[in-house]
């Protein structure tokens, strides 16, 4: 088994209307940064931003977080920098995020 074949990533959406808040500069540019900063040490390996291109109800903004594993996962969100990482949220948008775990077809 690889260690590509251990990697595991996290989806955080934002599910909304083209008129709620949600500052994509700011995610982009601080808060993903913030994530990277905080949960690295623990496994997280890359944070990538994606936006629909199309103004509609629905998600709004979807990241993808890659860890090195399922540990890396719990490490992270169990983390004492979590509660910062989370306190952040309030500074792009209104929304609350929704995690949920994927993998491979």
């Amino acid at each position: 088994m690889s260690d590509n074949d251990m990697r595991v990533s996290v989806y955080v959406t934002y599910v909304g209307v083209p008129s709620d808040r949600f500052d994509r500069a700011y995610y982009e540019e601080t808060h993903l940064p913030l994530v990277m900063r905080a949960w690295e040490k623990y496994g997280l390996l890359g944070a990538s931003a994606f936006f629909p291109s199309v103004g509609h109800a629905g998600t709004l903004a979807i990241c993808e977080c890659l860890f090195r594993d399922e540990a890396a996962i719990q490490a992270a969100f169990t983390s004492e920098e979590a509660a910062s990482v989370m306190a952040d949220v309030v500074m792009f948008t209104d929304l609350s995020p929704a995690r949920v775990r994927v993998a491979p077809l």
